[in-house]
């Protein structure tokens, strides 16, 4: 792989460093003025955009960081080695976006800090903080190494090669908890989601559906990058990633329609209305279709076609992740809720902040790499 990197346009910096500026901005006058002031929620709706998009799905879509890091350092798939790095730079930086959209979210995010101090054993949401707080932790010390690189920080360096495995493994763990807990919280509420969505395997179909955006999303990046800043990542890498999502995407489908079959709600499928549109969509669209593709060998020996194909992956991940906690999830009678346009305006904001910092890490920091050095071994 060559380590050639391109000045990524200019123009589409400063499109993103406005973007930025503008939600941070709004970011301001939410803290001034409340939640009522910036958004649509209501007493009827407590959450909206930014806990479905921001949160369900920021951290979905951050998933390639320990599926990347488990192939290379624990099961020694070293093929895979030069697309980590820029897997765990985007996990990471992933994390970042989803801890500072729950910050603005939140009623009161000043008291963030009391589930430190304040154990509720008894809730997900607990769970779930904790494991952000310490997967992002472990996110940062596996993107470290670049750092120290960069700047010929040799001591820290060691330590963190000598600890990098015990580190991918509990990142791994961490990772493994809190998908599945994300589904956890919305088992609270079986009254409110529709049976096309709502099952007590949530946590399992949440895990199974992450680790397949999370390969999709690796070749997605890595084909952007490709394009934006000049990696040149060899085929056959991609080719393998694609190689694996057709199990993944099986076995996920074949459990989330087994779970239906059990429950003797197949039939809702198509008898359900709008949300019969919104599964088959979800389903059909972002499942069996890049199923399919992904198996065809003509598909993964064409850079266009795994890139395309990855998106179909990304996009069934987002929409299931709205289906399930947004537009499939019942408000209080009478309550109608559309995101205000400052909404939109922060999440593609905390977006842009992401991808910006994506850019600037890629051009300042040793990202890309062509042969597994002493780390890898």
């Amino acid at each position: 792989m060559t380590a050639e990197k391109r000045s990524f346009p200019g123009v589409s910096t400063a499109i993103l460093g406005v973007l930025v500026a503008i939600g941070l901005v709004l970011v301001v006058i939410r803290f001034a003025y409340g939640l009522g002031a910036v958004t649509n929620l209501t007493d009827g709706r407590a959450w909206g955009l930014w806990i479905s998009f921001d949160l369900y799905c920021g951290v979905a879509l951050a998933a390639g960081g320990f599926t990347l890091a488990g192939t290379v350092y624990v099961f020694n798939l070293k093929k895979y080695y030069p697309i980590v790095r820029s897997a765990i730079l985007t996990a990471f930086l992933g994390y970042l976006m989803v801890i500072f959209a729950l910050l603005v979210d939140l009623g009161q995010p000043w008291r963030m800090w009391h589930m430190i101090i304040y154990w509720n054993l008894h809730s997900p949401l607990f769970e779930v903080g904790w494991c952000v707080l310490l997967y992002t932790t472990v996110l940062a010390l596996e993107f470290s190494p670049s750092v120290f690189e960069r700047f010929n920080l040799q001591v820290p360096l060691r330590v963190i090669r000598a600890i990098q495995i015990p580190l991918v493994i509990a990142g791994i763990v961490l990772s493994t908890l809190h998908q599945s807990s994300l589904g956890s919280i919305l088992l609270l509420m079986p009254d409110k989601i529709h049976p096309l969505w709502f099952t007590p395997i949530l946590p399992i179909l949440f895990l199974l559906s992450a680790i397949s955006v999370g390969l999709a999303m690796v070749i997605a990046e890595t084909s952007l990058a490709g394009k934006g800043l000049g990696h040149h990542v060899d085929l056959d890498i991609l080719a393998g990633l694609g190689r694996a999502l057709p199990y993944i995407l099986g076995l996920y489908l074949v459990v989330k329609l087994g779970d239906l079959l059990v429950a003797g709600e197949l039939g809702l499928i198509f008898s359900s209305g709008r949300y019969s549109i919104l599964f088959l969509v979800e389903v059909v669209g972002g499942v069996v279709v890049p199923l399919v593709l992904f198996a065809l060998p003509s598909v993964r020996r064409s850079r266009p076609a795994l890139f395309w194909s990855a998106l179909l992956v990304v996009f069934g991940l987002v929409l299931n992740r709205f289906n399930v906690s947004l537009m499939a999830l019942a408000p209080r009678p009478g309550t109608v809720y559309f995101p205000h346009a400052i909404e939109f305006a922060v999440s593609i904001a905390v977006v842009s902040a992401g991808v910006l910092a994506y850019i600037l890490a890629n051009r300042y920091l040793p990202i890309a790499h062509d042969e597994p050095a002493a780390e890898a071994s």
